[in-house]
């Protein structure tokens, strides 16, 4: 499981405290400004990515766990080589290891292709391309705005609210 969580793992730092919000308040970024409105939707945007990954991680646990043949350890070995058959063969993978490691990257990458279109629907649609990129570029330079983006997706973590 460590293997796959490095794997999937897709880190948002949540270390900044609670910021009191005033929804006409404003950050500036250069010379666009990110409005606390644009800053909510962007993340909600990127909560709801972020449980859709971390669902996936579970499934794909599940499957490994319901497979009941196969332990994390040996799991975690084969996913490493998983494409490569002459490695396989050294290592001594059976056709059943092989057939869940199969079963494991075609739900890999349905889900991945779902997450995919589900972050590029959000992107365009509901944060809007322009604001997207905008804040996107602005969390890489604004640490103020970078803290309350955090606090942001921690309250949404804590409330389990996405909208």
């Amino acid at each position: 499981m460590k293997y796959l969580l490095i794997m999937f793992a897709f880190v948002f730092a949540v270390f900044s405290q609670t910021y009191a919000q005033d929804p006409e308040q404003e950050q500036v970024v250069g010379e666009e400004k990110v409005t606390d409105e644009e800053l909510k939707k962007y993340a909600v945007a990127m909560d709801s990515i972020n449980d859709m990954k971390a669902t996936l991680l579970k499934e794909i646990g599940d499957i490994v766990k319901e497979d009941g043949k196969m332990t994390n350890a040996r799991y975690n070995e084969l996913s490493k080589i998983a494409n490569d058959d002459a490695k396989l063969a050294q290592a001594k993978a059976t056709e059943e290891e092989k057939a869940l490691l199969k079963k494991v990257a075609e739900k890999k990458a349905t889900g991945t292709e779902q997450i995919n279109t589900t972050f590029q629907s959000l992107a365009k649609d509901y944060v809007g391309a322009e604001s997207y990129n905008k804040i996107k570029k602005a969390l890489t330079t604004d640490q103020e705005l970078k803290s309350k983006y955090e606090a942001m997706l921690k309250e949404l973590d804590k409330s389990g609210t996405k909208s």
